[in-house]
């Protein structure tokens, strides 16, 4: 039967000057981002023992997990070194909770420059 094997791209659009933000990516994140404004993430290239996985879930109506982001979405960024980027986001003096250890990895959370809210994830 057909069906759906995996996540292979998210967009969205940019409250405001999208060059700004893409550069906000590239600077706390990491995110190589190229001349076309975007990036490609190959799971080839993620050390992690487990190969590569995405996530997909969909929330409750009234969830507040993304708080205290407006958006209706939370990206999960996949991580190789939490505490490394983590170091790096505090020292460029950005609001950070976590991290939080669970049975699935490391997580942190923080707001992008456009109120989005953003999830770091380390397996």
């Amino acid at each position: 039967m057909p069906h759906v094997t995996g996540i292979g791209g998210v967009f969205f659009k940019s409250k405001g000057d999208n060059k700004a933000l893409a550069a906000w990516y590239k600077e706390h994140l990491g995110v190589d981002v190229q001349p076309w404004g975007g990036a490609i993430f190959r799971w080839s290239d993620d050390p992690a023992k487990d190969k590569g996985a995405t996530a997909w879930n969909i929330d409750e109506r009234n969830s507040t997990k993304y708080k205290p982001s407006d958006s209706s979405f939370r990206i999960n960024y996949r991580v190789d070194d939490l505490e490394g980027i983590l170091g790096k986001l505090q020292k460029a003096g950005l609001d950070v909770q976590g991290p939080e250890r669970s049975e699935y990895g490391k997580f942190a959370w923080l707001m992008d420059p456009e109120g989005n809210s953003i999830e770091l994830w380390e397996p």
